[in-house]
């Protein structure tokens, strides 16, 4: 039995209710992101695997891509999908980079564990069509999984785990504890278990790991704390951390800086 807590657990992860105009994000996300995939070099639903949502979309910049980054997409493990996102591919573009942006099985459909298992084949057969290093970066849910991917028990293969530099979880959930106390654990599933197991703070990281925690300074404060937990949790563990409270941003804009390759968000995703 879970302990009581006096935390109200349904209102620390809303966030649509603190942001002014909330509910229309989410059609302007899906607009962009098509209006984008018709103007650049892509391929598009590539599969790794057998099951409906194991694909994933790649950008291509001109020439030769000098690495691979990620962009793992959110929604509490519940929703949204790889075509929401394809405009965030912009900025690392503009550098010379390739982006892929994999889906996975959403709950209650698949179990948190087995999206972690699903993102490393993904990221696997992205690196297979790109060589170089690979940076991972993740928003939300899709945090949870990026910082996964540099945990001791990664299911990434090791020749992949060697060419990840650098992971920055945006707006992460490194905790998932406490989503055992909300109303969405009817659809995760979540056991004790399965809480501790896919929480990286409660994880050590690979050796080496340089991992940047960013999230909006107008964020809800579970968010925040989320970020800083594993900024601090990892730092004392020995990997490199940093902790980026981005300023008047809130949880469905802190991930427009990608969009720019100027912005910092973009040049701290690939270490310039």
């Amino acid at each position: 039995m879970m302990p009581a807590s006096a935390i109200d657990w349904e209102d620390a992860f809303s966030n649509a209710a603190y942001i002014q105009g909330g509910e229309d994000f989410p059609a302007i996300w899906e607009a962009r992101a098509a209006k984008f995939r018709a103007t650049v070099r892509a391929d598009l639903d590539i599969p790794y695997g057998t099951e409906p949502r194991e694909a994933f979309d790649i950008f291509l910049p001109d020439g030769k891509p000098r690495g691979l980054a990620v962009f793992i997409h959110g929604g509490f493990w519940l929703g949204f999908g790889k075509s929401d996102w394809s405009d965030l591919a912009q900025g690392v573009l503009e550098h010379g980079w390739a982006m892929a942006l994999p889906q996975y099985t959403l709950a209650p459909a698949a179990r948190i564990s087995a999206m972690t298992r699903q993102v490393a084949a993904a990221i696997s057969a992205a690196a297979e069509r790109v060589s170089g290093p690979i940076h991972l970066s993740g928003h939300s849910a899709g945090g949870h999984l990026a910082s996964r991917m540099v945990c001791q028990d990664s299911p990434l293969p090791q020749d992949i785990q060697r060419r990840v530099h650098n992971v920055v979880s945006i707006s992460g959930v490194h905790d998932l504890r406490p989503l055992r106390l909300h109303s969405m654990n009817q659809k995760l599933g979540l056991d004790e278990n399965e809480a501790s197991s896919e929480s990286p703070v409660l994880l050590k990281p690979l050796p080496k790991t340089k991992l940047t925690a960013w999230v909006g300074a107008r964020e809800r404060p579970e968010f925040l704390r989320q970020s800083a937990l594993l900024a601090e949790a990892w730092g004392r563990l020995g990997a490199e951390t940093c902790l980026v409270c981005d300023p008047a941003r809130h949880h469905f804009d802190v991930v427009e800086g990608l969009k720019s390759p100027d912005h910092p968000l973009t040049r701290t995703l690939l270490d310039i």
